[in-house]
């Protein structure tokens, strides 16, 4: 968190949120529905590529100001399998900017200590996708900060589903630690908080057992004008809420419930 404030000038509009956050009470791990380039694009008369181009920004500003806050994984969502429906042509050019992203972005990943990973079916990303992040995997594998996860060909439910081949696989007893050591995700925490960008207020087949208590934050913005500022305040939301994982809270005394107020969220 130290490191995040030092990298701000005072005078930056973003450094009185950061300076609100609570170093204490970050998010382990964040999740982000990167949602909203193709419409983001329609609105100015572009191709839907151009909001895909205009996307990398957000990615780079996201990713580093996780890393300096000292955040243990990022997780975005970057391509799904419902995702080959969309044109060839928008999926090749997908395919292009993953590969710039990745060429343009390695020495920036080993200068902020970040571990790149990738979760989905790899094995049917074509072959020079599979390459390129196999590179980085391999080039960032002995990084010790930030974790930084691209979900890709990725479906929720399809991750189900492979876990549950894995356990049928290994003869193994059913039950929800089993599982979890099967998915993706495995070693990591949980998502503490999903964020969707473009107002839509859906899931999407994203993480669906991982996020089952995460704390869910939809903004208006369109994924490439997503800034640090949107960023630090879905941290700064976060922290207002009152997590339960499914308790509840204790009763007032009796004296009190003629003044008792239902708390803000």
């Amino acid at each position: 968190m130290q490191a995040f404030l030092d990298h701000l000038d005072a005078r930056d509009p973003d450094y009185a949120l950061a300076c609100a956050i609570d170093a204490a009470r970050l998010p382990a791990h964040i999740a982000i529905i990167m949602d909203g380039n193709g419409r983001w694009a329609r609105r100015r008369g572009l191709p839907r590529v151009a909001g895909h181009k205009a996307g990398i920004q957000p990615v780079r500003e996201t990713v580093e100001t996780c890393a300096r806050l000292g955040l243990g994984a990022l997780t975005l969502y970057a391509f799904s399998v419902e995702n080959w429906k969309r044109p060839r042509t928008e999926v090749d050019t997908l395919w292009r900017l993953l590969r710039i992203y990745l060429r343009a972005e390695l020495d920036e990943m080993h200068r902020h200590d970040i571990r790149f990973t990738a979760i989905g079916r790899l094995d049917e990303l074509p072959n020079f996708v599979r390459k390129e992040l196999d590179g980085v995997i391999r080039s960032t594998a002995r990084n010790r900060g930030l974790q930084l996860n691209l979900a890709i060909n990725y479906g929720g439910r399809a991750e189900l589903v492979d876990a549950v081949k894995a356990l049928v696989e290994d003869g193994a007893e059913i039950d929800e630690a089993a599982i979890s050591a099967r998915l993706y995700t495995a070693g990591m925490p949980d998502p503490d908080l999903l964020i969707r960008t473009s107002g839509e207020m859906r899931v999407s087949n994203f993480l669906l057992w991982q996020i089952a208590y995460a704390e869910l934050y939809v903004t208006e913005t369109l994924w490439p004008d997503f800034t640090r500022a949107e960023l630090l305040r879905a941290i700064l939301d976060y922290q207002k809420r009152d997590r339960r994982f499914g308790g509840i809270r204790e009763p007032l005394p009796v004296e009190n419930l003629e003044h008792a107020t239902i708390p803000a969220r």
